[in-house]
């Protein structure tokens, strides 16, 4: 830590002029970016992460104002350059990768083409062959497989995890010092994640490159970072070295965080702990601490004095609180929570049920597009899979992106047609229901899913969100007593009722899921189908909708399907999961012994590919590599014999006498009590093997 820093933040003050007043969105922050390090950013929505990170890149713009403070990089003040050399500096000398990479790259425009594009404008040097060598060595350096074969492709042809490693090639184009990435892993699965932090990592290990990252993920911090930030309310609460704030964080808000996210290892007879309240509102700020009215540790100085960053121990850690918390202390009290109880569901055999898919398939045929090099051929979205869950039972089907989830899900509440196999609802074929009958079936099966904002329609009040399934299904035909059942869904929900004539602009993510849960009860349903409920969510927004949706299920006996790439929050959640990969199911079993002991190589990739949030992964950290290479192929072209042998470490391409997987494709065959797994060795991988 004695080497300068590439950039220094100091004193950055920075609000914006809205309607509603002057919001203070960064407060006094002061920050260090070192070369060869990477800095992880940590705190909430609204916390003041990402307008930090732009202000690195000298990116305030109206109705942003600096109000005070300098970013300097090697020791010159950005905010005192002109346009022309802040420009410069952008994209050169400094980069920066979003969230988003489908709506950073041009979809109309090969990802050669807009390599070579951004070279032309950051080295004029290179001449037309020098460029073109340097776009495929960036694409090599950030692990796009066969680059010149890729080179001409468009980027709707690149997977999530492919597009993301393609942004990080167009940031390295003018070789900057500093790469400021603005949660780049948030909408990735695990297995693409950890390919993701391993490019950061060879970034810092072989090019010196200086890594900002601003996550609120921290198994993310654990994985790669060397610093950690955490902040609320625009303002820097704790910075500690990686490791260390595992161990002995000091401040409430860094604690309760870490806490929020389940592990691995969660106790399954306890709640998440959660923040209760929200953050404060940035246009009228209190006095005192921030954190205060959330806070388990507040005294009296907190509702009058604001902290400031003190350093806390002999390892240099600083945190801004009156009453930090002793290194060493036990977790939270809200740990400490019994879960729910549910109502008994049996083993899903025994028990008739609730919902049940048999040999589904969804198969669309795709029609030669012209200038296309392939023709037409049949994409198999779900191929063969056989699913069900019992009344107060939740099953948890999990997989990388393109696998299939939604698509099983879209089946199994019919609003897709399956190509073959059948649905039935508590026993009843419901596959070839139309018109009033289907609508009956729609009353049972209910569907959340993962974007509450694109849920619902902004123009319509809570209320008419609500009452909109009540009318469809006739349900509650008086309008007095459709608005009492409302109040009784929203205060279900957690929400009071003086809520009911706002519109959805006026609510946080974790309040629209509410509002989105308490409009999929409406109408009574036995079954709840979740497609990634929570993945948009804060952490702690995360805890509290799962805890709400424990709570439903013992109060009402709800039925859910649970679709997730949080191999964590499955295990913790579910009773039952499901683990899909390229249209088909390839394990099944309890939760806790799928996680803790898989029978198939791909659900142990997987897991292996999580980073836990914890100091153990931070000191592990150089002795790991991905756990499973490659990117998920083509469901319009899948592999022969085993759809996974192209990526399995246990195949063909490792061990010997494996011709079996290239030619024979293998059935999920029972390996135990309730377990079965779609593998020809899969014996391997049994416990006492």
């Amino acid at each position: 830590m004695t080497a300068a820093p590439v950039i220094q933040v100091r004193d950055l003050n920075i609000a914006f002029t809205t309607p509603g007043g002057r919001l203070h969105a960064v407060r006094g922050v002061d920050l260090d970016v070192r070369a060869g390090q990477t800095l992880a950013v940590v705190g909430e929505s609204g916390s003041g992460k990402s307008v930090t990170a732009l202000a690195m890149l000298g990116e305030v713009r109206d109705p942003g104002t600096v109000e005070s403070g300098t970013v300097t990089f090697h020791g010159r003040d950005v905010f005192a350059m002109s346009e022309a050399e802040r420009a410069g500096l952008r994209g050169g000398k400094i980069s920066m990768v979003f969230q988003d990479p489908m709506n950073s790259l041009d979809p109309v425009m090969k990802v050669g083409a807009q390599l070579e594009e951004t070279l032309h404008a950051k080295r004029p040097d290179l001449d037309r062959q020098q460029v073109r060598d340097r776009a495929l060595e960036l694409m090599r350096v950030v692990g796009i497989p066969a680059p010149q074969r890729r080179y001409h492709d468009y980027p709707f042809a690149f997977s999530g995890g492919m597009r993301q490693r393609m942004m990080i090639a167009l940031a390295m184009c003018g070789d900057p010092e500093v790469l400021v990435a603005d949660e780049p892993t948030t909408a990735l699965d695990v297995t693409v994640q950890a390919q993701i932090l391993q490019v950061f990592a060879r970034l810092n290990r072989e090019f010196g490159t200086a890594v900002v990252l601003v996550t609120h993920n921290f198994g993310v911090v654990a994985e790669v970072c060397d610093e950690v930030a955490v902040m609320y309310a625009g303002r820097i609460v704790e910075r500690a070295r990686v490791p260390a704030v595992f161990t002995a964080a000091r401040h409430p808000y860094t604690r309760a965080l870490i806490e929020s996210v389940p592990n691995m290892s969660s106790r399954l007879d306890r709640r998440l702990p959660v923040i209760d309240g929200g953050p404060p509102d940035p246009a009228h700020p209190a006095p005192g601490c921030a954190f205060r009215p959330r806070c388990p540790r507040a005294v009296g100085r907190c509702a009058t004095d604001d902290p400031a960053l003190e350093t806390m121990g002999a390892d240099g850690a600083e945190a801004a609180c009156w009453n930090p918390a002793p290194a060493g202390e036990a977790t939270s009290a809200a740990e400490l929570l019994p879960r729910a109880i549910r109502p008994e569901h049996g083993d899903g055999a025994a028990v008739a049920a609730a919902l049940d898919g048999t040999d589904l398939t969804r198969h669309h045929r795709v029609r030669a597009r012209l200038f296309s090099r392939s023709g037409a051929g049949v994409v198999r979205a779900v191929d063969g899979v056989s699913v069900s869950v019992a009344p107060g039972e939740t099953l948890g089907i999990v997989g990388e992106s393109g696998c299939g989830k939604s698509s099983l899900a879209r089946l199994l509440v019919r609003a897709d047609e399956p190509t073959s196999g059948t649905v039935r609802a508590a026993g009843r074929d419901v596959t070839g229901l139309s018109g009033r009958r289907l609508g009956d079936f729609r009353r049972t099966v209910q569907m959340i899913f993962q974007d509450p904002q694109a849920s619902l329609n902004p123009r319509r009040t809570v209320r008419q969100l609500i009452e909109e399934p009540m009318i469809v299904h006739g349900i509650e035909p008086d309008r007095e007593a459709r608005r009492k059942r409302c109040v009784e869904l929203l205060d279900a929900v957690g929400l009071p009722a003086d809520v009911l004539d706002r519109r959805p602009r006026q609510f946080s993510g974790g309040q629209l899921q509410r509002i989105c849960i308490a409009r999929a009860l409406a109408v009574d349903p036995e079954v709840i189908i979740c497609d990634e409920p929570v993945s948009a969510l804060d952490v702690s927004l995360q805890a509290q909708v799962v805890n709400l949706l424990d709570e439903l299920q013992a109060e009402r006996g709800l039925a859910y399907v649970f679709i997730s790439h949080d191999v964590s929050l499955v295990r913790y959640f579910s009773d039952r999961i499901a683990v899909m990969y390229l249209g088909t199911v390839v394990e099944t079993g309890p939760a806790v012994p799928v996680v803790d002991a898989p029978l198939h190589p791909y659900t142990r990739s997987l897991i292996d590919s999580v980073p836990e949030p914890d100091a153990a992964t931070a000191e592990r950290r150089d002795e790991r590599g991905p756990a499973l290479t490659g990117d998920l192929p083509s469901p319009l072209d899948p592999p022969g014999g085993c759809r996974f042998h192209p990526r399995c470490p246990i195949g063909p391409q490792h061990r010997e006498g494996r011709e079996r997987c290239v030619t024979e494709a293998p059935v999920l065959r029972e390996l135990g009590p309730g377990r079965a797994a779609a593998c020809h060795f899969a014996e391997e991988l049994l416990p006492d093997a």
